[in-house]
């Protein structure tokens, strides 16, 4: 049997609850920056932290780069595979 609530908070008005602000996303054009990197260019990199899937990354610009077969405190060099919004993936050269 479902419990019964006491008389004063039954016939109670309630508030309404407010479903969010209007201004509930960020402005598209802090996700929309350019990449500072481009396909196929070549760089030179320092690995500074670990992925989840064991990839290391390394930062341009607080812009990630996942490279494959690499140990943090590494200087590699890597040619760019695939440049996305947040993230390019790169391999070894060398």
């Amino acid at each position: 049997m479902p419990r019964r609530l006491p008389e004063k908070t039954r016939n109670a008005k309630r508030k309404l609850r407010r479903r969010g602000s209007k201004r509930r996303y960020r402005s598209s054009k802090l996700f929309l920056q350019q990449a500072p990197v481009r396909e196929n260019q070549e760089l030179e990199v320092v690995i500074n932290d670990i992925g989840s899937r064991g990839d290391g990354i390394a930062k341009i610009q607080s812009y990630m780069i996942f490279v494959p077969r690499s140990k943090i405190g590494e200087r590699v060099k890597v040619r760019i595979l695939s440049v996305g919004g947040k993230f390019a993936v790169a391999e070894r050269i060398a």
